[in-house]
């Protein structure tokens, strides 16, 4: 149970680092904006303002969580942590899934107590969220953290320093985000139009962030939004199996980052 041992004591480390009470600020602010835009627009399923509320926790959590997960684990290297836990007898897949463990219970009480103080405020306001949106972006919210933690994981077993792993993050972020339909643009306009459909379908898969977010959009009704060239995505989302089949999509995402960021480690482990 050594991996245990690692989350409690990550856990703990992670709420005396100032950067993680920094984005809870940012988040609990950020959760109030996304409150005033949904009781302003009395949503029901999805719409143009659940689209901006779900871009906006595109925009803000993927980078959260890449710069606090990298930040933590290269922190280990840098002050020494690691050749100290290095003494006793813990493996390498031990240690690194204790600290996935440990980042994502942090992660997960910033977002809780960002959307549960907005909720706080919205009950005395009487603007409160809907309840079936509430639990779908707080979903949406777990769905990125899991999968963005496991890509930090593997940034921060690749940098050296804190500044290697911001450059990587920030450069991984603006890659999948920001980037993402442009260079999906261009890439497609270069291939044949048969190719295209298996071609778009392929790189969602190799996107965790827009994996999720269709995910997400299809389960509130809006897959028409994405047309013809995602219609066996809708189909078999909207079926009972469709969840399961994601769910063991994204673990088998977090599994593969989680164990090239072990090999990783184990290599530079033993070279020194």
């Amino acid at each position: 149970m050594h991996w245990l041992t690692v989350a409690l004591r990550e856990v703990k480390l992670g709420f005396r680092n100032p950067w993680a009470y920094s984005f809870m600020a940012l988040f609990s602010l950020f959760s109030l904006a996304l409150l005033l835009i949904q009781s302003q627009a009395q949503m029901s399923g999805y719409t143009s303002s659940t689209g901006t509320m779900l871009n906006l926790i595109l925009y803000l959590l993927p980078l959260m969580t890449l710069l606090l997960g990298s930040f933590s684990v290269t922190a280990e290297k840098e002050e020494g942590g690691w050749q100290l836990l290095s003494t006793y007898s813990i493996g390498t897949s031990s240690y690194l899934l204790g600290k996935y463990g440990g980042l994502a219970v942090v992660l997960f009480i910033i977002i809780g107590f960002g959307y549960g103080f907005s909720g706080l405020i919205g009950a005395l306001m009487g603007r409160s969220f809907a309840a079936d949106a509430f639990l779908l972006f707080l979903a949406f919210s777990a769905g990125l953290i899991l999968l963005f933690l496991a890509i930090a994981i593997g940034v921060g077993t690749l940098s050296r320093n804190r500044w290697q792993a911001l450059t990587y993050g920030v450069a991984i972020w603006f890659f999948l985000i920001l980037g993402w339909p442009t260079l999906l643009v261009s890439v497609l306009g270069f291939l044949p139009y048969l190719w295209i459909k298996p071609a778009l379908v392929g790189l969602t898969f190799l996107n965790p962030a827009e994996l999720v977010r269709v995910y997400m959009i299809v389960k509130m009704g809006g897959g028409t939004v994405f047309g013809a060239e995602y219609y066996q995505w809708v189909e078999w989302i909207q079926k009972p199996a469709g969840t399961p089949i994601f769910i063991g999509i994204c673990l088998a995402w977090i599994g593969l980052f989680l164990a090239a960021a072990i090999i990783g480690w184990e290599r530079r482990r033993y070279r020194g």
